[in-house]
């Protein structure tokens, strides 16, 4: 097995560790989540000064050792300092990395949620796409490559199509992860709404090309909705809520 390993990364995590040390969780291109050590990462002015910080894109050199790998090098690719010069963006950032802490298992390699992870961040930093719309695409389709998708075309108990919904807003059941129609809406159990306008949306921005999913125009209440949903039925479907999300909806009032 080789000594140390090589890999594009973006950091998820960072714990101090110690009075200098930092424990680092990187969700890398090549080896998907790994936890590393930065030995005297907080006294070393030139190692790693300035550039371990949340959401930047490193490439990083990390050496293999009885405990964590410990990282021996790190170029910084993209900062994004915009992201965490900016209270909200910094909030949402944070949520969609918790989101990948909590479902990807230790060396999965994760390509497609890594291009995808880079992407918003990308667009967030820039700022030209808003903020939730790029939390609306990023969950759709984290949901999609985490195999957990939802039912947003049909009854999952009768199977009635949604066109054929007498009314505009539809019933979600969080735990069957399906729609119901007004006639099954008694065996439903934890519910949201959601307008068939906003169920169209979300589909659409979950299949589209990526460059030009995130310039959809989602009304208000399309994106209240839309948010809602999510950050309901994603966090139920990973098992945890993450911290993060509470400090989102904090601020985002």
């Amino acid at each position: 097995m080789p000594s140390s390993f090589s890999t594009p990364a973006i950091l998820l995590r960072r714990v101090d560790f110690g009075d200098d040390d930092l424990i680092l969780t990187f969700f890398t291109s090549d080896r998907g989540k790994v936890t590393a050590i930065a030995k005297s990462a907080k006294k070393s002015i030139r190692r790693f000064s300035g550039i371990l910080d949340m959401f930047s894109v490193l490439h990083v050199v990390c050496v293999r050792s009885r405990g964590l790998p410990i990282l021996h090098e790190a170029e910084l690719k993209q900062a994004f300092t915009s992201i965490r010069s900016d209270i909200k963006k910094a909030a949402y950032a944070s949520y969609w990395a918790e989101l990948i802490n909590e479902w990807i298992e230790a060396d999965e390699q994760q390509i497609q949620l890594y291009h995808l992870f880079q992407h918003v961040l990308e667009a967030l930093d820039i700022g030209m796409i808003p903020a939730p719309v790029l939390s609306i695409l990023f969950q759709m389709r984290f949901m999609k490559i985490g195999g957990f998708y939802p039912n947003l075309s049909h009854c999952g108990i009768c199977g009635a199509e949604m066109e054929t919904m007498r009314k505009n807003r539809v019933m979600f059941d969080i735990p069957r992860g399906e729609m119901i129609c007004e006639k099954c809406e008694d065996a439903a159990s934890q519910r949201v709404f959601l307008s068939k306008g906003t169920i169209k949306q979300l589909l659409w921005i979950a299949d589209g090309d990526l460059e030009k999913a995130g310039r959809i125009r989602f009304t208000p209440l399309s994106l209240k909705e839309g948010l809602n949903f999510l950050e309901t039925f994603v966090p139920y479907h990973i098992g945890k809520t993450p911290r993060s999300l509470g400090f989102l909806r904090q601020i985002r009032k």
